[in-house]
């Protein structure tokens, strides 16, 4: 018998997309958060769906949202503030896990902190399964699988096309990314770095397109899968001609948190500027943008062996639609492994690929 699938946060922004999606399979998920009026009203309106009432400040009641074999989906953030009890919940009581979370630290402690507990739990715990950051994966994994065990090194760069003003959960992780340190995969192995210390270049439809480098969970997932390669950077081009800018913002930040009572104070100003679940564009801003993602395998010697590009719909809609094709497949077929899982990991190359398309987001 398939196991539930809970949404916590499903009145949030990011977790009614999810639900959304989870109902267009013909799923009927249980809804989970913090306000029951708001429960019941989303409930009635899709139909009586179960909901359940849960507050991260009382850890209990997260943990009593689920039983061994759910699948729970985690949509609170910031996840570095309010992350922590849907993840203890799911290791503990033995229930499959995947969230929103584009973090880097949040993702790094899934992956160091929880996943040999996941593994002795024999459940999967797939962090960072949204547009943060799927698509890059798939692209990583298909690039390297073209360039063959030549490559050494591998670089991931994600693009909007058209125009979305970000969500507040958006706008929360970036604040958080340029105040936390970040990690990149060097000389085979997981190095603390700040976010934002390169900036690269690249061709998006024809115009030149600079990124910041960032942490995310393809560090951790490709080398697992290509165990020849020695260096993954990836990249968010979000930010155009600010780029080369937030570099130098970031060095000069990295050197004040680095005293705790200028972090204490970055981190209280950050908290009463950026709410996190906020909202964000509604379906019709959603419809003008798009997503382009570049992947290049190179070889020791710097020539490059292959280039993959994904492409499709927007950010939002495609990390609701993901969301809910991976718990529906791990509620229905389970994953192919336990432990932290980056999603090649969880589905498999080729099903998530056709995963990936189901969402939007497919081979240009």
């Amino acid at each position: 018998m398939a196991g539930r699938i809970v949404v916590f946060g499903a009145t949030g922004y990011t977790g009614r997309l999810a639900v959304d999606a989870l109902v267009g399979r013909g799923v009927r998920p249980v809804l989970a958060a913090r306000n029951v009026e708001r429960l019941r009203a989303l409930g009635d309106e899709l139909g009586g769906l179960e909901i359940a009432v849960a507050d991260v400040s009382r850890p209990e009641s997260v943990r009593a949202l689920v039983e061994p074999g759910d699948v729970l989906i985690s949509t609170v953030g910031p996840f570095g503030r309010w992350g922590g009890p849907a993840a203890e919940a799911a290791v503990t009581v033995g229930a499959h896990y995947l969230d929103s979370t584009g973090e880097a630290p949040f993702i790094r402690r899934i992956f160091e902190e929880y996943g040999p507990r996941a593994e002795s739990a024999r459940i999967g715990m797939v962090t960072a399964f949204g547009y943060d950051w799927v698509p890059g994966n798939l692209a990583g994994a298909l690039v390297l699988r073209e360039a063959g065990d030549a490559a050494t090194r591998v670089e991931i760069a994600y693009f909007i096309t058209g125009r979305a003003r970000p969500s507040g959960g958006t706008a929360a992780t970036f604040a958080a990314g340029m105040l936390d340190p970040a990690f990149a995969w060097r000389d085979g192995r997981i190095h603390t770095e700040r976010a934002a210390r390169r900036v690269a270049s690249f061709d998006v439809n024809g115009r030149t397109r600079p990124g910041i480098s960032v942490g995310s969970s393809e560090h951790f997932a490709l080398p697992r899968m290509h165990r020849g390669v020695s260096e993954v950077d990836v990249y968010l081009g979000w930010f155009g001609p600010l780029s080369r800018p937030m570099q130098a913002v970031s060095a000069g930040t990295a050197i004040a948190t680095a005293m705790p009572w200028a972090r204490r104070g970055l981190d209280a100003l950050v908290s009463r500027a950026v709410r996190g679940s906020t909202g964000g564009p509604d379906a019709a801003e959603r419809a003008r943008s798009g997503s382009h993602i570049v992947a290049r395998a190179y070889a020791g010697d710097g020539t490059m062996l292959a280039e993959v590009r994904v492409a499709g719909g927007n950010v939002y809609d495609f990390s609701g639609a993901i969301l809910a094709w991976g718990a529906h497949t791990a509620a229905s077929a389970g994953l192919k492994g336990t432990g932290a899982l980056g999603p090649v990991d969880a589905f498999g190359l080729d099903e998530l690929e056709a995963g990936c398309r189901e969402a939007g987001i497919e081979r240009a």
